[in-house]
């Protein structure tokens, strides 16, 4: 599938073509959720959708997509990730997940947002684990939010060149979130630098 398919798909079904792709990436549809995201973005500056509903219709598509593989995993089990496992490639993806869970503790909700695949994977093994479904909402909901956000007014910007952008940060994620962290950081250090020498003056 691809973002043309994707957005004649928006264009004859509207708003629930953009959720439903989303809500079913949790079986692993052949596009990345970045790239859904952003193809949302981009059918509003299309004049295919209008851009706040849209927004939020993704939003909900984004985090009741992983909200369900918490709720398999919390009442489902380990059979679960017994049946993911027989994918392939899956094994090493689901072992990666279950030592970030184990370093990093509720925090790696927020950190598999910056991971494909794994972002998957993290739900049903915090509902394996028991975590309550108030503690999950509270970190997958707020942090779902911003990477929403972000991608959705990316999407919004780069138009027509939404699957070779989205494909490219589905692939690098984590190598542009650092990048961009490192970046703030040094803004605001010559900031600081630069307003502590000023005062000065």
């Amino acid at each position: 599938m691809d973002v043309d398919y994707l957005i004649s798909i928006i264009e004859d079904y509207g708003y629930a073509a953009l959720f439903f792709s989303l809500w079913l990436g949790i079986v692993g549809l052949p596009i990345p959720d970045e790239v859904i995201v952003m193809t949302g973005g981009a059918v509003t500056s299309m004049g295919i959708l209008q851009p706040i509903p849209a927004f939020f219709i993704v939003y909900l598509g984004v985090v009741s997509g992983l909200s369900l593989g918490y709720v398999l995993g919390r009442f489902l089990g380990t059979p679960v990730l017994d049946r993911l496992r027989r994918k392939k490639k899956m094994d090493k993806y689901i072992t990666f997940s279950e030592n970030l869970v184990h370093k990093y503790g509720n925090f790696t909700i927020c950190i598999s947002y910056l991971l494909p695949i794994v972002r998957h994977i993290i739900p049903y093994i915090v509902g394996i684990n028991k975590m309550s479904f108030r503690r999950y909402a509270l970190f997958s909901y707020s942090t779902g939010l911003i990477w929403t956000l972000i991608f959705f007014v990316l999407g919004h910007f780069f138009g027509d060149h939404v699957q070779t952008a989205g494909e490219l940060i589905h692939r690098y994620g984590l190598q542009i979130a650092l990048l961009l962290m490192l970046l703030a950081i040094i803004f605001f250090i010559m900031k600081y630098v630069w307003g502590k020498r000023t005062t000065e003056e």
